[in-house]
């Protein structure tokens, strides 16, 4: 097997170079769209690894133009969505963000199959503005970046405030269907007895204020996407008639007889836990298997910290943008405390923090006081580690978060049964294994820590010396 490497950075082919012939490859070099021409004259090969930005051109221009006969990894310093999602578009096999990891490059090569053509997907695609370069959002690019183009049905889930519908709009504006109608309804927001109208629509006189037919939502979206967000909260009488729609493909209005073909490809987010509504009995099982055909899953923020720094940034130049003005700068300190912050409420929370700071800041420099009274934190001030007590909010808080829909039991057990093992192996650790010390330095009695030894099955023989 052979590959050609692609980058007018030396560092980068350097790196490539090293991993493809640890694996076996020949590799070929090119720094530029010429040096890869005149290479793909001479030779043939299996796989080829390529930078978007060169010295004299696109890459992903040259990839859309036909030029790669084989299989093409794109390799970018670009962390949006809409990257990702133009790579897959025009036909390349996997999209690398700089720095990679090498062992993502060797499972790479165990995909390479020369023989098999490499699918192009049509549709026209806008910058995005879904940002990350974490690797939870970069396999969230890949997925999307996929499916885009197709008709599948998409179950989006994640916590309130991760953009579930900016990931649907997304997902639309780079589909077949990008030119028709995105008709976005939260399902929990309208009145049960209200939803079947809006969904379905109605005829006149089909209720009491039906003083004239209505088209629902399925039929606004006839051609285009329907977002159905909250659909964990969807009543149980209506998720029948959404699955039939579903599975016959039309719509049938309140007070008709008649039912309407309807051409709609649907996307449903939620940030419940549907299998645990199926165990109770709270959602159709059936509906849920119509709904996740793919699984699409948002991080929360603080599981992507990396994230974080970008993601403020940008969102400080759109506020900016919006409202006519300069945007500020943000200082290192300042950002460093605001990747600290565990963002309960996810990236709604940091566009409205980023908002206020681009309106409030006095300067034009964005400080850590900035931050720290953005974030109802004033005493944070001056970038020092994080008290005990602040240490055990945020991991407190962290946990809550993680329930989510779960209702939380028997929290002081549960966080003593935490605390306690880690904090009676460094009393241990410090006092080298004594407990008597051990006990004294916990203000504890010696059988109790004996006893706290015993329960959690701590060997005190491992820390004597």
């Amino acid at each position: 097997m052979r590959a050609l490497v692609i980058d007018d950075d030396e560092g980068i082919r350097w790196v490539l170079d090293k991993v493809l012939r640890e694996e076996g490859l020949e590799v070929c070099q090119a720094g530029s769209l010429a040096e890869a021409r005149s290479a793909l004259a001479e030779q043939e090969f299996s796989i080829a690894f390529l930078d978007v930005y060169l010295p004299d051109g696109n890459g992903m221009e040259m990839l859309e133009a036909g030029e790669f006969p084989m299989p093409v990894v794109i390799l970018t310093a670009e962390t949006t969505f809409g990257h990702a999602a133009q790579a897959y578009r025009i036909g390349a096999m996997e999209y690398l963000p700089k720095p990679f990891d090498l062992d993502e490059v060797r499972s790479l090569l165990q995909r390479v199959r020369p023989s098999e053509p490499v699918a192009r997907e049509s549709g026209g695609v806008q910058e995005g503005q879904i940002i990350g370069r974490s690797p939870a959002m970069q396999q969230l690019f890949r997925t999307l970046g996929r499916v885009a183009a197709s008709d599948l049905t998409v179950l989006i889930t994640g916590e309130s405030g991760t953009g579930k519908e900016l990931v649907a709009r997304a997902l639309h504006e780079r589909s077949q269907r990008a030119g028709k109608p995105f008709v976005a309804i939260n399902t929990a927001a309208i009145p049960s007895e209200l939803l079947e109208s809006e969904l379905f629509g109605h005829e006149k006189g089909a209720f009491t204020g039906a003083d004239r037919s209505r088209a629902g939502r399925f039929e606004q979206a006839d051609g285009g996407t329907l977002f159905l967000d909250e659909i964990g909260d969807m009543p149980a009488s209506l998720q029948a008639k959404l699955l039939r729609v579903l599975e016959e493909g039309r719509v049938q209005r309140v007070g008709s007889s008649q039912s309407r073909a309807v051409d709609v490809r649907l996307l449903a987010a939620t940030h419940q836990n549907l299998p645990g509504k199926i165990a109770k009995g709270e959602f159709r099982e059936d509906l849920f298997y119509r709904l996740n055909v793919i699984p699409v899953h948002i991080p929360p923020l603080r599981e992507r910290r990396d994230d974080i720094r970008e993601l403020a940034n940008h969102l400080l130049d759109e506020a900016a943008e919006e409202l006519d003005m300069n945007a500020p700068i943000l200082l290192d300190d300042a950002a460093e405390l605001l990747a600290r912050h565990d963002w309960p409420g996810n990236v709604r929370e940091l566009k409205n923090v980023m908002r206020r700071l681009a309106v409030l800041t006095p300067g034009a420099s964005i400080t850590l006081s900035d931050v720290a009274l953005a974030l109802g934190n004033p005493e944070n001030t001056t970038g020092e580690e994080e008290t005990l007590s602040q240490a055990v909010t945020r991991c407190t808080r962290q946990y809550l978060h993680q329930l989510g829909y779960a209702e939380a039991r028997d929290l002081y057990r549960h966080m003593l049964e935490q605390a306690e093992p880690p904090l009676l192996m460094l009393a241990m650790e410090r006092c080298q294994g004594n407990q008597l010390k051990v006990a004294e330095m916990l203000g504890l009695n010696r059988n109790t820590v004996r006893k706290m030894l015993r329960k959690y099955n701590i060997d005190p023989t491992y820390f004597k010396g």
